[in-house]
This record gives structure tokens, sequence and C-alpha cells, in this order.
């Protein structure tokens, strides 16, 4: 799964995507070094008419057909084996996916019966992209929520000896691809979905203060012997 990761560059997503936005909203972007379940992040999606655009969106996906809101805590990953069947994905498959931008995550690996916390990167980039889905819920006054999940695969050689899944990462060749909603055969759409190469991936044991979400420091993402 991937349940926790970092965004401290995002500044390098407008000129990349190509997204508009004043100095005061860029300046007001902060680093984020513990990103959780039920936090608000910066998501790109595109609009209909194929701009990018850069939003908050919650995390933890809540159907629009659903009638409680808290589904949203049990849906924070989509494995690719089964987004393509499952009903809460599916559709969005098509039309609703996004790019979730981070600088790295964090996985945790049992050893002993105890947890330890890694954090896992690439080596050649600060800033990329996980594949995600979105949709909008709307509550009885008509207010909208919008919220995402994140895909997971198969791990690499990097992540199998600490975790059993890991995030989908987007080659960036392939990020404009994913987000063209012109294209919308399921099969074309999964095959965009594979593990990253583990060669170019980094990690490394990190304090267990990143257990607590309410931690959020740049001391999170070093490396602890």
């Amino acid at each position: 799964m991937c349940g926790r990761f970092v965004l401290e560059n995002i500044d390098t997503i407008f000129p990349r995507f190509r997204i508009q936005g004043s100095e005061d909203f860029m300046g007001n972007i902060k680093p984020r070094y513990n990103i959780s379940p039920s936090h608000y992040v910066y998501i790109i999606s595109r609009n209909a008419n194929q701009e990018n655009i850069l939003e908050m969106m919650k995390w933890g996906l809540v159907p629009s057909w659903s009638k409680d809101p808290k589904m949203g805590n049990r849906m924070i990953n989509a494995r690719v084996e089964t987004v393509a069947i499952k009903p809460s994905f599916k559709h969005i498959l098509k039309t609703n996916r996004c790019l979730v931008p981070c600088s790295g995550f964090y996985e945790w690996k049992t050893v002993d019966k105890r947890k330890v916390p890694y954090y896992i990167g690439l080596k050649n980039s600060k800033t990329f992209c996980l594949a995600g889905l979105y949709d909008i819920w709307t509550d009885s006054d008509g207010n909208n929520l919008k919220t995402f999940t994140i895909i997971t695969t198969q791990p690499n050689n990097t992540l199998k000896p600490i975790h059993s899944r890991m995030p989908v990462i987007l080659h960036e060749e392939l990020e404009d691809q994913w987000l063209n909603t012109k294209t919308q055969d399921p099969d074309s759409i999964v095959r965009l979905l594979r593990s990253y190469p583990d060669d170019d991936m980094i990690s490394h044991v990190v304090s267990s203060e990143v257990n607590n979400p309410e931690n959020d420091n740049p001391q999170l993402i070093k490396q602890v012997h």
C-alpha cells in the first residue's frame, strides 16, 4: 500500500505541467513531509478543455454514489490488478485520472514484530508523480467533496524486502498519456501502470517520529542508523 508521502518541491510542477498560478498562490504552497490519509493535497487533473489544473483534494476516495463519506477512510489505495473491475474504480478509470505529485513516500517493514519506517524516493528526480484516480461526492446541501486514491502494484526489488506493495510511479513521458481522458480503453490505460525500475530508487530507515501524522518537518526523511 501507500499510506504516507512527501512533497517538497511543488513549485517545479507549474512549468512542467503548464499550470497557471499567481505568485501569491505558488508562494503559499509549503513543503510537507508527512502527508497522511484524510489530508488535503494538491492534485493534478485535466479539465474539459484538456488543460492541466492543480487543486486540493482529500486523500481517501469517496465514490460519487456513496451514501457515507466515511467510506473514504478505507479507499486510500486502489490495486492495479482490480482497478478496471471494482465498482468504485472502473468508471472513473476512464475519465477521472489524476497525478499525485510527490518527492518520496514511506513504507513500514516488519522486523521482529516491530514496524520500521523507510523513506523511498528516486535517485535522479526530486519531484515525480504517482498514478491516482479522483471522484466528486455531493452532500445533501449540494456541497462537493473531491477525493482521490493512489494506485498500487507489485513491488520492485527495492521495495520487496520492505513491503508487499508499492505505489505506481509514472515515468515522466507517460504522465501526459495518463491524464489524456480521450483514451478510455481499460486495457490501454492499465498498461501504463507498471512497477518502477528499482535501479533508479533509493531507500533508507527513518525516525519512528513519522508514525505520528502530526509530525511534519524535514528531519522525518533523514536517514537514521
